[in-house]
């Protein structure tokens, strides 16, 4: 009751802003900087920017209805006031990803506090082309190197108090959105499209950043629909609809030594549909990571013909990119899955893999009912004793008895993780205080 409280106050607080700073605003029309549909708007929208950040009382830059172009775009604070971007037409990316000049980002907006990016229009990354590339050398380029580079949607650095509304994120090329190292932002009926078949074209993205919330949100692209980085704290995805996709991941972690704790997430009220996977913690084995992740929720799920509805996998190796000679160093604790039901696409409707060096504690299944053809889904678990209450599929014999709700030794585990997925992703890791670093992390889908 507290958390939906919470979350409740922190989305208010964030319209109070957001409306407040409208009703005391300049406008800045784009059509006043030379912006015009069907032409570039990328000057013009800096001019616009740059008025807006100056401006010592609220400003507001307004895109109307119409179909716009864009070119590589970075807007920086800090702003003397609050500013909003409302757009209603629709934005188009450059189709090559030569005309990025190998940037990780289309939109990025770095270090400003008390932004409201909001409207009904639609931010449009034409990832088709760029798609086709990416598929080519998938193990090898990630999101691609120089010119050839896969650019993410939009990419908030370093933010503080954000509110996404009402936009439409569509084909990105890579990421639609990503954030890293912002405090207090929060995606509110946000819509999020790319095909089934478009690679890494994941919803939202974030990490090393505290107090997200996703909320009331449609996510179906070619990969996560939502994914935690390492530093990701106080996060909160609710009714938000997941498919198709590769459901809702924690991330995968471990496999740098620098990485921070996970800390607190809660998944609730949402519902997957068609998904390759539905909520998922993933961590590599045999790497120098060695963080905490604890307090993970997930909460009134329901499944749709989902492959994998429920799975921990510390023995995650993607294209087989790992030794399995040494167990993951990572440590899960207080992992709950409460109230989940639906239908299973595959017959284990539960996988849990723990850490043999590190084992789980504090897993609970309580309610989880999910159907495989018509008849009750199994459950499988290693190196861990999940306390299980009301109806919830048993673990099967691999794990060794311990007590209850804490960590046990398996017997044997699986020679292979439950899933095992397509390419890699990376991104840039910023420092403790949130600003860019040249480590890179290689991700999964």
């Amino acid at each position: 009751m507290m958390k939906k409280l919470s979350i409740s106050i922190i989305i208010s607080f964030l319209y109070f802003l957001a409306n407040f700073s409208a009703a005391h605003s300049a406008v800045l029309d784009i059509s006043k900087f030379g912006g015009s549909p069907n032409v570039d708007i990328t000057k013009a929208f800096t001019s616009a920017w740059n008025e807006a950040c100056a401006s010592i009382s609220a400003a507001k830059i307004v895109i109307p209805s119409g179909t716009y172009k864009m070119g590589l775009l970075e807007v920086k604070g800090p702003c003397k006031a609050p500013v909003e971007v409302q757009v209603d037409g629709t934005i188009q990316a450059p189709p090559n990803n030569a005309d990025l000049k190998g940037a990780e980002q289309w939109i990025r907006f770095d270090s400003i506090e008390s932004l409201t990016l909001s409207g009904k229009g639609v931010f449009d990354g034409q990832g088709a082309a760029a798609w086709k590339g990416a598929s080519i050398a998938w193990k090898d380029k990630s999101h691609g190197t120089g010119s050839d580079k896969r650019a993410i949607n939009i990419y908030f650095a370093a933010c503080t108090n954000t509110l996404v509304t009402g936009i439409t994120s569509k084909d990105s090329k890579y990421f639609h959105f990503n954030v890293l190292g912002c405090n207090n932002i929060t995606f509110d009926g946000v819509t999020i499209i790319a095909p089934d078949e478009s690679p890494n074209t994941d919803g939202i993205h974030m990490g090393r950043s505290n107090g997200v919330t996703i909320t009331n949100t449609n996510i179906g692209t070619g990969d996560d629909c939502v994914s935690l980085g390492d530093g990701s704290k106080k996060v909160t995805v609710q009714n938000v609809n997941c498919g198709p996709g590769h459901g809702i991941s924690v991330g995968s972690l471990g496999k740098y030594p620098n990485e921070e704790n996970v800390e607190g997430f809660l998944v609730k009220n949402c519902t997957l549909t068609k998904t390759e996977n539905g909520v998922r913690i993933k961590t590599w084995p045999d790497t120098p990571g060695k963080i905490t992740v604890t307090d993970m929720h997930f909460e009134d799920i329901t499944m749709n013909n989902v492959m994998n509805p429920v799975i921990v996998d510390q023995e995650y190796c993607p294209w087989n990119q790992c030794s399995k000679k040494n167990p993951s160093q990572i440590k899960l604790s207080k992992v709950t899955f409460k109230n989940i039901k639906g239908t299973s696409g595959t017959a284990e409707g539960v996988t849990i893999i723990c850490s043999s060096g590190v084992p789980c504690d504090g897993v609970e299944l309580n309610n989880v009912d999910l159907t495989f053809n018509g008849a009750p889904a199994t459950a499988k678990c290693s190196h861990v004793n999940p306390l299980v209450t009301g109806k919830a599929p048993v673990c099967g014999a691999s794990a060794s008895a311990s007590p209850s709700g804490s960590s046990g030794s398996a017997s044997a585990s699986p020679s292979a993780s439950p899933a095992q997925e397509s390419a890699p992703k990376e991104e840039k890791l910023p420092s403790k205080k949130g600003a860019s670093s040249k480590e890179e992390k290689e991700d999964d889908d």
